[in-house]
C-alpha cells in the first residue's frame, strides 16, 4: 500500500499537500472525539490504544513521506557524466556510433564504408574523422547522411558537429558541418595571393597521381620539365594529343598546379576551348572584344584543352591566333590538348596548324598491361577497397585502351557491392566489366569456341567440319562461326580453314544469316547470349 501510495503521489506534489491536510485534520477530530468518549465511558483500554497506534503509525509515515519529498535524495546515476566520458575519447565516441550504425546497415556495408573512417579527436562536441578519399565522403554523404546525423546525436549529443578531413594525395583536406543536421561543406583551402580571376584548376590533378608507362613517357617528361621553367623551355607550345580517357586533361592541369605551386605569383588558367569561345561570343555581344583578348594576352601560362573544337569557328581561330602570337612573343607559356595531332585538324587554320608545331608535339598511348594494373591499384587504394590480385588482373586484362573505364569499373564494383550487400568477386567483376567495358579482351580461341557450341547442341564437333545441310548441324555451325569472328580477331579465311576448309564466303554467309536471325527469332538471340557469356566467364 505505502509503495503504492508513494509512487502516485511524489510525482505530484499539489495532490500530496491535500491529501495530507485532510489526514491531518481527520487525525485531529478523531483524537478529540476518543478522548472524550473515554472520559465519559468506561472503554475497552485495548481499543482504544488499538486506534492510537493507528494514529502514531500514520504520523510517522507521513514523517517517512516528507523526508523522501523534501530531504535531499540519494543520488541517481548520472548518464549525463557517463556520455561525457563517452565523448572525451575520439576513439571510443566513433565506436559507440560505429555500434549503432552496425546495426542499421548490411555487414558488406558497414565493413566498406564505415570501418575504413578513423577518428581523430574530439572538441567541443565536435568529432573530427579521416576518409580515405574524396569520392568515399562523398558517397558517404549521399547515402547515409541521415543515419549518421541520428547516430552522432545520440552518442554525443544534440549540439554535436562533425568535422571529415579526407586523406587524399598525400596531403590532407579538411571539410567541416556547422551542424549535422545540414548539409553545408566548407572546404578549408590555403590561403594565397588575391587574383581578379579564377585559374579553374583542378588540385586533385597532380604529377603525384599520375602514373608514368611507355605510352606517356615523353609527355610526361615535357610536362614535369614546363612546370618548373614555364616559358622558359623550347617546349612551347606543348601539344599532347591522344584517345578519349588516356590522361591528357591530368597531365595539363598537373602542369599548371605544380607551376602555382612552384611560382604563387604566375597568372596561370586553364579552360576548355568550349568555354573560350562561349566567352568570346558573349565579349562581341557586349562590345568588350578588346579587354577578352587583352586578359588572355596578360597571363603567364595558358592551358587550352580540347583545341580541335576551335574546327569550323573562323572568327574564334582568328582571335586566338593573335593571342597565341602576343603570348609565344611575350615567352609565356601555351599548352594545349587534343583527339589528333596538328597536322590531322582538318578544318583548322593553316596558321595555327603550323604554330602549333613549333613547340613540342607529345602523344599519350593506350596503357600497357603493367601500367593498368598500376592504376587499377592506386585508384583502388584511393577508394578504400580491398580487392584482390585476381581481379586487379581480370580488369586489365579485358579493359585495354581507356583509363577512364578502368576507373569507372571501380567504381561500378564498389557501388554494386555495396547497394546489393555484395562481396566483390570475380563473377561480380566478370558481370561488371561485361556492361561497361567497349574494348573487352577475350583471350579465346576458334578451337574453344566450336567446344562450346557443340556441347550446348549435344553435337560431335567433327559434324561443324562435314559437308553435312542438316538444319541443326548448319545452324550449329553459323552460330560457331559468327562467335569466332565476334570474339577473337581471326581472318575470315583462318575461321573458314577451321570449319572443314570452307572460304571466307562461307563464313561471310553464316555471319549475315546469323545477325538476321537475331532481330526475328529472340530464341537464336538468346542462344547466343549465353554463349558469349559461357565463353568469356571460362575464357579468363
Amino acid at each position: 500500500m505505502w509503495k503504492r501510495f508513494t509512487s502516485n503521489y511524489l510525482d505530484h506534489p499539489e495532490h500530496t499537500f491535500c491529501f495530507l491536510c485532510l489526514r491531518l485534520k481527520k487525525i485531529t477530530i478523531t483524537t478529540y472525539l476518543l478522548s472524550d468518549y473515554r472520559r465519559h465511558n468506561n472503554v475497552d483500554m485495548l481499543f482504544i490504544c488499538s486506534f492510537d497506534f493507528i494514529f502514531i503509525f500514520e504520523i510517522v509515515c507521513f514523517y517517512i513521506f516528507f523526508n523522501n519529498l523534501y530531504v535531499d535524495k540519494p543520488k541517481m546515476i548520472d548518464t549525463t557524466f557517463e556520455a561525457n566520458n563517452i565523448i572525451q575519447s575520439p576513439i571510443t565516441a566513433w565506436s559507440e556510433c560505429l555500434k549503432s550504425i552496425k546495426c542499421g546497415v548490411s555487414q558488406m556495408t558497414y565493413n566498406t564504408w564505415f570501418l575504413p573512417i578513423k577518428p581523430l579527436e574530439i572538441k567541443n562536441k565536435t568529432l573530427k574523422i579521416q576518409l580515405p578519399s574524396q569520392f568515399f565522403w562523398e558517397w558517404i554523404d549521399e547515402h547515409y547522411n541521415t543515419l549518421i546525423n541520428n547516430t552522432i546525436h545520440e552518442v554525443i549529443g544534440p549540439d554535436a558537429r562533425l568535422a571529415y578531413v579526407i586523406s587524399e594525395d598525400n596531403e590532407l583536406l579538411e571539410f567541416k558541418t556547422d551542424e549535422l543536421t545540414t548539409n553545408s561543406i566548407e572546404r578549408k583551402t590555403p590561403i594565397v595571393t588575391k587574383k581578379d580571376f579564377e585559374s579553374s584548376l583542378n588540385s586533385r590533378y597532380t604529377f603525384d597521381n599520375f602514373i608514368n608507362g611507355e605510352g606517356n613517357q615523353l609527355a610526361r617528361a615535357a610536362a614535369s620539365a614546363i612546370s618548373e621553367n614555364p616559358g622558359g623551355t623550347s617546349f612551347n607550345p606543348l601539344f599532347v594529343y591522344g584517345g578519349v580517357g588516356l590522361g591528357k586533361t591530368h597531365l595539363i592541369q598537373a602542369i599548371g598546379n605544380k607551376a602555382q605551386s612552384n611560382f604563387p605569383n604566375k597568372r596561370i588558367i586553364y579552360l576548355s576551348t568550349d568555354i573560350f569561345t562561349v566567352e568570346f561570343v558573349e565579349a562581341i555581344q557586349s562590345n568588350k572584344v578588346n579587354e577578352f583578348s587583352n586578359f588572355y594576352k596578360k597571363m603567364d601560362v595558358v592551358i587550352i584543352d580540347d583545341i580541335q573544337f576551335l574546327i569550323g569557328k573562323e572568327k574564334t581561330q582568328d582571335l586566338f591566333f593573335h593571342i597565341f602570337n602576343t603570348l609565344h612573343q611575350s615567352r609565356k607559356q601555351i599548352i594545349l590538348s587534343s583527339d589528333k595531332p596538328p597536322k590531322d585538324l582538318k578544318g583548322l587554320d593553316n596558321r595555327l596548324i603550323s604554330r602549333f608545331q613549333w613547340g613540342l608535339t607529345a602523344d599519350i598511348q593506350p596503357p600497357d598491361l603493367e601500367t593498368r594494373i598500376a592504376i587499377l591499384k592506386r585508384k583502388a587504394e584511393d577508394y578504400g577497397m580491398n580487392i584482390t590480385g585476381e581481379i586487379v588482373d581480370y580488369i586489365a586484362n579485358n579493359i585495354t585502351s581507356n583509363i577512364r573505364e578502368l576507373e569507372g569499373c571501380l567504381i561500378k564494383l564498389l557501388a554494386s557491392a555495396s547497394l546489393n550487400s555484395k562481396e566483390i568477386n570475380l563473377e561480380l567483376t566478370k558481370k561488371t566489366v561485361r556492361e561497361i567495358a567497349t574494348d573487352r579482351k577475350v583471350n579465346v580461341s576458334i578451337e574453344y569456341i566450336t567446344k562450346s557450341v557443340c556441347e550446348y547442341f549435344g553435337l560431335d564437333e567433327n559434324k561443324l567440319r562435314d559437308k553435312t545441310r542438316k538444319k541443326e548441324i548448319v545452324l550449329a555451325r553459323q552460330i560457331a562461326m559468327y562467335l569466332s569472328k565476334e570474339l577473337t580477331k581471326s581472318s575470315l579465311k583462318t575461321i573458314g580453314l577451321h570449319f572443314g576448309g570452307r572460304d571466307h564466303s562461307t563464313v561471310i554467309h553464316a555471319c549475315n544469316s546469323i545477325e538476321i536471325l537475331k532481330q526475328s527469332d529472340i530464341s537464336i538471340k538468346d542462344i547466343l547470349n549465353t554463349l558469349k557469356t559461357s565463353i568469356e566467364i571460362s575464357s579468363y
